[in-house]
């Protein structure tokens, strides 16, 4: 297992963190979760190396948070590292801060957390974070100082700039980011990486393989990877592109089989970053996946005068985000930004036409309008609203 000091202490936390959201569940995915099964995994990677277990207060309905604590409780508590976050969507008030970070302790089993983060900080959920009236940062510095955080961080979904105004918020140790080789460029993972390096803040990244979207892209891209390193995973890209870089501290993923798991530890045993021509092929297999998932909009805007006052474009990025995304809470993240704006909501459309009339790109966009809305209602609501 490959390990890297964190800022320079004695701590080394394995590059491979485990994911503690898509663990094996009996039923439909979600919760509970399979005890049995997901313990044979926690086992594996523990047992191979891995040290940095990451949940959070909703995942699996708040199973996650119970399980992870049960199953490392028999492992002496200074071999491994437990990560879980504060949900900025269920808080009102000081006194939610408070009564949800007590419940995660009692929920694991702990008497501290290693790390800990203000979870999902993006545009539309930064003046809760931030609100004074309800706290949560200042709380939080507090329960480091009484030692029941060790280390204090965010999650984010969120551009460059709005990072850069949350980092001045107080002095923090660690951040989490959705980091792909996709997602560089598409969602300017580059320029979030570039923010966090620049104020020495150590990154874990989440959604390496873009909830698994990045372990089988497209048939045309598949063959472009596999022409090139036969005996490995289509997955196993998106792992060494990270570790050519060298701000990220921990590399979290979703493992929600034995299979899974096994080569996931195989491939951080040792450093094995793309070569050159890998990163060739890997840009011709990218270019292949967006012209065959994406719809080829150009924000012209000449499909402005929709008479119900859509801002189609908008839409039509929200389209490609979701389209190019297995992941419900992703989906759902996405869905709920989009309708967080004005005149967004495609369920509005009333197949007119005009758009296509006038789109130079010949996009059906009622069509693609009828296909979002499905996609909206085939959303679990508590990912969405």
């Amino acid at each position: 297992m490959i390990y890297k000091s964190y800022k320079g202490t004695d701590t080394k936390l394995s590059l491979l963190g485990m994911g503690c959201m898509r663990l094996p569940t009996i039923g439909d995915p979600g919760a509970p979760v399979d005890f049995d099964k997901a313990v044979e995994i926690i086992d594996y990677a523990y047992n191979h190396g891995v040290n940095y277990f990451d949940t959070a207060y909703i995942y699996h309905s708040g199973d996650s948070e119970r399980f992870i604590g049960k199953a490392l409780s028999k492992y002496p508590r200074d071999t491994w590292y437990l990560a879980t976050k504060m949900p900025g969507f269920a808080l009102k008030t000081r006194e939610d801060v408070e009564r949800i970070f007590n419940d995660q302790l009692e929920k694991c089993g702990v008497e501290y957390f290693d790390f800990y983060l203000c979870h999902g900080m993006n545009e539309l959920m930064y003046d809760t974070f931030t609100n004074p009236e309800i706290g949560v940062i200042p709380y939080l510095v507090k329960m480091k100082e009484e030692g029941k955080i060790k280390r204090l961080g965010f999650s984010a979904h969120a551009k460059p700039e709005t990072l850069e105004k949350f980092i001045a918020q107080t002095d923090w140790d660690f951040a989490q980011i959705q980091l792909n080789y996709f997602d560089w460029d598409y969602q300017d993972a580059k320029g979030q990486y570039e923010v966090l390096t620049k104020h020495g803040i150590p990154v874990v990244v989440m959604e390496p393989c873009r909830g698994g979207r990045l372990a089988d892209l497209c048939e045309e891209s598949n063959a472009i990877l596999k022409e090139t390193t036969p005996d490995r995973s289509i997955a196993s890209w998106a792992f060494r592109w990270l570790q050519s870089l060298d701000n990220v501290q921990v590399v979290l993923s979703g493992m929600s089989n034995m299979e899974q798991v096994m080569e996931n530890v195989a491939t951080f045993e040792e450093y094995n970053k793309l070569s050159d021509d890998e990163l060739a092929a890997l840009d011709k297999a990218v270019a292949a996946f967006l012209k065959k998932f994406t719809v080829p909009c150009t924000a012209c805007r000449y499909c402005s005068e929709c008479p119900r006052e859509l801002d189609i474009p908008r839409i039509l990025a929200a389209y490609n985000d979701i389209k190019i995304t297995d992941n419900d809470f992703q989906r759902g993240g996405t869905v709920k930004k989009l309708l967080a704006a004005d005149n967004t909501d495609p369920r509005e459309c009333v197949n007119c036409g005009t758009c296509t009339r006038h789109c130079p790109q010949n996009i059906d966009t009622p069509q693609i309008m009828d296909d979002f809305s499905k996609i909206i209602a085939a959303i679990p609501k508590e990912f969405r609203e």
